[in-house]
């Protein structure tokens, strides 16, 4: 089996590692949080900052009146063989600081960055690291204290804010609590003790310590409390004798602390009996040596979300595509995958399998015929306009049976009406087929992490049904025009010509021509032409559509691409590269990925192999 220096000082590895990656939550718990850690809890002035101190061994926190503790302190300690210590933060890790007075004014400096040189907090926390031959493997977490009463220069939520964020950590089932309470106070008001029992009801994760000892009045004693009957804990209570602030002063070096710490209780008439288990040094190991036992419970769970991540992010990093080949080849075979992905999501908006599809026969089934009612065939049928069209047609002479010239000319003037309405079909499908594209490349997921292959694809698609659009109206117009070159003659054939009625004695001529142009004949010839451009209308309502489709919606299904094919098939490697020119969020994103996934690995890989030795 590992030793537990080996596994404890795995564990801190890979939260250290969890912390430079941000793996700190998301959906679900985190590998951070599935790791076990300790969190000090304690009032203001309970002695907490003294604690952490005294289990370092050395001199290293801020300190002062009020609000010391502002941010959330993540200290992890590291057991070395060699005889030199220093610390790194990782807001800067560059740095290493041998000079622990350089790590308090850092502590400060960092904690005001933040919150301003004001009594306010925040919950982003400060991550520390600290080397040494004098210490146990082991993360602290140092909380604010909690407090009772908001002072000058603090928000009056302050007291609720400070036990929301201690309360954030303390909640989570594998944060082992170091709940702090003053020997000189009553334990039953102990903040700490308090805010335990709510959160950890059977003191399973909770150790208690209590600090000063040495202020309490004379002839009391701490004995109830340390000798769990005052309240009741599963771990023993540890008793903890702090430097004085004289000593503090004088800068008393934290060993020669420790060695008083434990006179003090071999000597003591009141806790000689406990000095085997009192002291930070006693501390520290206890909480090692149960950390250990957590750990050694909690690996078939670790290792168990350690797996799920990975499936996770192998999952993901599918999703948002593998790392690009640097081969020519490669790239063009990437380059002609991503252009069909793309086209098979086109395609199935046209047929149905996607929505949008469905537009371009509304262009046919209302849109056209919308557009041929409103064509002002009454006006230009007119017995004005067709009074005006045969007399122009006949020049001097005037037709004797019928007026053929003329009504090839109010059918000439009738058909090119539908001009208009056969472009403008067109035009309506080409909308709908650019909004196709657009949608397309946006729903194409695998384009998603090239936006500059994913505009040269949009621009070579409205380029082709540009062309497709223009070959469309010519075919439309020519549709139009066939209609005029060569008339039905069936259709004037079966007409039969009534008699012209003779005008009435008194009527006023209204024209030159009233004699032979008169008002009946004139409505018979409108109501011809009429029937002809009608019956040409229901030709033109169902002939535009097919040109429509055959031109635009056929081959932008069956050649959307075909010109963009043979461009990139003969560019160079270097251009291929550059329509592979990732977003670089995504970039970003996969380098993550990447790195967390090999996080996840070495953590899997390394507590199996530590665990079973």
């Amino acid at each position: 089996m590992a030793t537990m220096e080996s596994l404890i000082g795995l564990i801190n590895k890979i939260q250290r590692a969890c912390t430079v990656l941000g793996d700190h939550g998301g959906e679900g718990m985190s590998l951070w949080e599935a790791l076990p850690s300790v969190a000090v809890v304690g009032g203001q002035s309970s002695g907490k900052s003294s604690v952490l101190e005294s289990v370092v061994g050395r001199d290293f926190l801020p300190r002062g009146s009020g609000i010391v503790t502002r941010r959330p302190l993540v200290l992890q300690l590291h057991k070395t063989e060699s005889g030199s210590e220093y610390a790194e933060f990782l807001h800067a890790p560059k740095k290493r600081f041998s000079d622990f007075a350089a790590v308090r004014k850092e502590i400060a400096d960092e904690t005001d960055r933040i919150t301003g040189k004001t009594k306010q907090i925040s919950n982003i926390p400060i991550h520390l690291s600290i080397y040494s031959p004098h210490v146990v493997n082991l993360t602290l977490i140092d909380l604010p204290g909690l407090t009772k009463v908001a002072v000058e220069g603090q928000p009056d939520s302050i007291v609720e804010d400070i036990e929301n964020m201690v309360r954030s950590y303390v909640e989570k089932p594998n944060c082992i609590i170091l709940a702090i309470s003053p020997a000189n106070q009553d334990i039953a008001t102990s903040d700490a003790i308090k805010l335990a029992r709510e959160v950890d009801p059977s003191g399973e994760r909770t150790f208690g310590v209590l600090t000063k000892l040495d202020l309490m009045d004379k002839g009391t004693n701490a004995q109830d409390v340390l000798e769990g009957r005052a309240y009741r804990l599963q771990h023993p209570w540890v008793g903890i004798v702090n430097r004085s602030q004289a000593d503090i002063n004088k800068n008393v070096d934290m060993i020669v602390a420790r060695r008083k710490e434990r006179e003090y209780f071999e000597t003591s008439p009141d806790y000689g009996h406990l000095a085997s288990r009192m002291g930070s040094e006693y501390l520290a190991k206890l909480l090692s040596q149960h950390l250990e036992l957590v750990i050694r419970q909690r690996i078939p769970s670790i290792i168990a979300l350690i797996n799920k991540n990975i499936d996770e992010l192998n999952a993901e990093l599918d999703r948002i595509g593998r790392p690009i080949a640097a081969d020519g080849g490669a790239q063009l075979y990437m380059i002609l995958e991503l252009c069909r992905a793309f086209d098979r999501v086109f395609k199935e908006h046209l047929d149905g399998g996607r929505p949008g599809g469905d537009r371009i026969y509304g262009v046919f089934d209302h849109q056209l015929p919308a557009a041929l009612k409103k064509l002002p065939f009454d006006r230009h049928l007119s017995l004005k306009n067709v009074q005006k069209v045969v007399t122009e047609a006949d020049g001097y002479q005037p037709h004797l049976i019928a007026p053929e010239q003329g009504y090839r000319r109010l059918i000439d003037g009738s058909i090119s009406y539908f001009k208009g309405p056969a472009e403008a079909s067109v035009d309506a499908v080409h909308f709908v087929l650019k909004e196709l594209v657009r949608k397309s490349i946006a729903e194409t997921l695998e384009l998603k992490r090239f936006p500059t292959l994913s505009n040269d694809i949009a621009t070579a698609a409205n380029e082709a049904l540009e062309r497709f659009r223009e070959e469309s109206r010519k075919t439309v117009i020519r549709l139009v025009e066939m209609e005029s070159s060569y008339l039905t003659v069936d259709f004037f054939r079966k007409l039969h010509t009534e008699p012209e009625k003779k005008p009435e004695k008194n009527a006023n001529p209204s024209g030159p021509n009233n004699d032979r142009l008169g008002d009946n004949y004139l409505r018979r010839i409108g109501s011809n032409v009429n029937a002809y451009i009608n019956m040409v209308c229901d030709t033109l309502k169902n002939t535009i559509p097919k040109a429509v489709v055959y031109c635009q919606v056929r081959e932008a299904k069956r050649s959307l691409l075909s010109n963009f094919y043979a461009q990139i098939g003969r560019r160079e490697k270097e251009r291929l590269s550059a329509m592979l020119d990732e977003d670089p969020q995504l970039m970003e994103r996969r380098t993550q990925i990447a790195k967390r996934l090999e996080l996840y690995k070495s953590a899997r890989d390394d507590i199996d192999a530590v665990s079973w030795k």
